[in-house]
């Protein structure tokens, strides 16, 4: 690794000359910008704005922008002697336990090593003692024209020095939380630590980029001429109202996604959604099931009008059969009235003769 500064550490009288290389890297794809008719790049070009031409990289220097603004020219030698210790020296100034810096301080990162074999043996005391005391050590440092804060720790065998921000650079957290008054009771936060606990620890080293490892596919498919892949559509659930019910699905899917089961006690927990807008769309054929459930609906329907007919049959032959009755009642109603009446015709018959005769009679015996 190349190192990009070159000093010591001042570990009170004692100096241990050291190199600092990078301790990270980026493997983040950058892009070109290029013009889009034609694809040819588009360049950023250093003009000097005085003489309205371009300069190369040796003609460029520093300069300060005075309120007025006029340039002051800074050189790498004014910087070089600037009246500060720390100028080539990485001033250790207390040593503190780590929970005492604040991880919003971190910054870039690097390793020390040792600037040849004279430095190994005050190397490997500063690196032991920091081993035993289970402290970092909090220095002053300047790099790139200004003095940095720094924190140096053991990491492997190596100390490593973190860039720490100024406190006086860390913003505080005002208007960030939520203004809201909320109560939180044991129950829920009982849930939140099940949650916890199942979803337990990572191996960080098993963690990567992915949305890099899906860009190189991109970059790789538009290189070879071929379609990029499309990412499927993440699922569009309703937006989930009940904290309690969301903090057991996800315990139960926690603890499926790790084969474990969950405790037969447990309750299934009722997850209300948002109403789902209506689709335009054909309304999809049913499932095995509810064609079951048709058929047996539609069986006893069938089942309903045979027992309906046969009812309606059996009501029309008992009306059928009274009817006839009635009718032959009337019938013979009729005969008997009928009979009567010709027995009434035939006595009046004979009442008449009877009365006709007898008057013949008189009439006789007036005339005799």
């Amino acid at each position: 690794m190349r190192s990009i500064w070159n000093g010591a550490i001042s570990f009170g009288l004692v100096s241990i000359p050291i190199k600092l290389v990078n301790a990270t890297e980026s493997h983040s794809i950058s892009f070109r910008q290029i013009h889009t008719e034609d694809g040819g790049r588009i360049r950023y070009r250093k003009v000097c704005e005085l003489e309205d031409r371009e300069v190369t990289q040796s003609e460029i220097g520093k300069g300060y922008e005075d309120a007025d603004g006029t340039i002051i020219p800074i050189t790498d030698e004014d910087l070089a002697h600037l009246p500060l210790p720390t100028a080539r020296t990485i001033e250790i100034v207390a040593f503190v336990p780590a929970d005492r810096i604040d991880p919003l301080q971190m910054d870039a990162a690097y390793y020390l090593a040792a600037g040849g074999a004279p430095a190994a043996k005050p190397y490997t005391l500063l690196r032991e003692a920091l081993k035993r005391s289970q402290k970092v050590a909090v220095a002053k440092f300047a790099l790139r024209g200004k003095e940095r804060l720094g924190m140096l720790r053991v990491v492997g065998d190596a100390i490593a020095l973190h860039g720490l921000l100024w406190p006086d650079e860390v913003r505080t957290p005002e208007g960030v939380a939520p203004d809201t008054s909320v109560t939180i009771n044991d129950k829920e936060l009982d849930l939140a630590d099940a949650l916890m606990d199942t979803l337990g620890e990572i191996e960080l080293d098993d963690l990567h980029d992915e949305y890099r490892e899906a860009l190189e596919e991109v970059v790789a498919a538009k290189a070879a001429g071929e379609v990029p892949p499309e990412a499927p559509e993440p699922a569009r659930g309703g937006k989930v109202l009940d904290l309690m019910a969301a903090l057991e699905k996800s315990v139960r899917a926690a603890k499926e996604s790790r084969g474990e089961e969950a405790g037969a006690a447990e309750e299934p927990a009722e997850v209300r959604r948002l109403p789902a807008r209506k689709s335009a769309r054909a309304t999809p054929k049913q499932t095995g099931g509810k064609k079951s459930t048709a058929s047996g609906a539609g069986a006893r329907k069938t089942a309903a009008k045979k027992t309906v007919a046969a009812g309606k049959k059996s009501t029309a032959k008992k009306t059928a059969a009274a009817g006839k009755k009635s009718t032959a009642r009337t019938t013979t109603a009729k005969t008997t009235t009928a009979k009567s009446s010709s027995a009434k015709t035939a006595t009046g018959k004979k009442t008449a003769a009877k009365k006709t005769a007898a008057k013949k009679t008189t009439a006789r015996k007036r005339t005799a």
